[in-house]
């Protein structure tokens, strides 16, 4: 399904007041729809978030807030429902992502491991030509890597186990996503006013709904209809200064090591437009809310389980 790619070259509601307070995993678990949104973290949003989750729609990083990608994923969920769609959680939503044996607990404990360990990275520099210098652009922390494996903000994870310190054996509180798309993906059209990505089966069903950041006014994404032509995890990247951007002061050539830290994340997801693709991303917390070089920018886990899920010769269509 995959064809490794030896370098890349990227072109690339209603709130009310309410005092802020430590989040638990009890309150999480036991958390029930309130026709007032609460303003800040709270319970019910981390709720709403996982569940979307487990739906294949995704909110982007669970934080526990309302903003622009868990509204844009209750439109999608509302879409895919047939509810009238106005990007808005209301009793019948909650009722269609709560039933059907979705109420496992949203929040439970995990035990850092190893793996979560390895490989960090503590010291990342900015300047590119320093970080081709390296052979991996990892996580910086344990805590980066156990919040990206269960698709969490860092700062919520640390809030959810203030006073813990991350480290291997150490038992944590986190949320529990959706498992993981299994089914092929044979279409795929990335929404510019939506600021989405739908993945749609052989059938024509959307099967998967992703937030995205696509492009910029300076620089534009593709338009019309392009094929995948290749996909790699964990990728090196193909600085090229005199094709797409310059970082800093650096006007020469450089390939990058690979890394989730990296500029196109884990994976990079080719396509027939030479340049462009999708593709993951350093920082989760900034999809759709930040612009990008031309390309598809997803979070790494949403990226890597849409790359799992595509072959070559899959159509991507930019509508707007």
């Amino acid at each position: 399904m995959q064809r490794t790619l030896r370098y890349i070259a990227a072109a690339c509601a209603i709130i009310a007041a309410t005092p802020a307070a430590a989040l638990e995993a009890s309150a999480i678990n036991q958390a029930r729809y309130s026709d007032t949104l609460p303003e800040g973290r709270s319970a019910m949003m981390v709720k709403l978030q996982v569940l979307l989750d487990r739906a294949d729609v995704s909110p982007g990083v669970i934080d526990g807030r309302w903003g622009g990608n868990t509204q844009s994923a209750v439109r999608a969920f509302e879409e895919v429902e047939g509810l009238p769609v106005d990007g808005q959680p209301d009793e019948t939503l909650w009722r269609r992502l709560t039933g059907s044996g979705k109420m496992a607990d949203i929040a439970a404990p995990y035990t850092i491991s190893q793996a979560d360990a390895d490989r960090l990275r503590p010291d990342l520099p900015e300047d590119y030509a320093e970080l081709a210098a390296m052979d991996w652009l990892g996580h910086t922390s344990v805590a980066e890597a156990v919040a990206e494996k269960f698709h969490m903000d860092v700062d919520f994870l640390r809030d959810l186990n203030a006073g813990v310190r991350f480290a291997v054996g150490a038992r944590v509180m986190v949320v529990r996503p959706g498992e993981n798309l299994d089914t092929p993906v044979r279409r795929v059209v990335a929404d510019k006013s939506a600021n989405r990505l739908h993945a749609f089966d052989a059938g024509g069903t959307r099967i998967a709904s992703y937030p995205v950041t696509i492009g910029s006014s300076q620089l534009p994404s593709p338009s019309g209809t392009h094929e995948v032509v290749g996909i790699a995890v964990e990728p090196t990247y193909a600085y090229k200064p005199d094709e797409n951007f310059q970082q800093g002061d650096n006007d020469e050539q450089l390939t990058l090591p690979p890394g989730p830290n990296g500029p196109v994340g884990i994976v990079w997801i080719d396509l027939s437009k030479p340049t462009y693709g999708l593709h993951g991303t350093s920082d989760p917390a900034t999809i759709a809310k930040t612009v990008s070089h031309g390309c598809v920018r997803l979070t790494n886990w949403d990226a890597l389980e849409l790359a799992r899920n595509l072959d070559p010769g899959v159509p991507v269509e930019f509508s707007r």
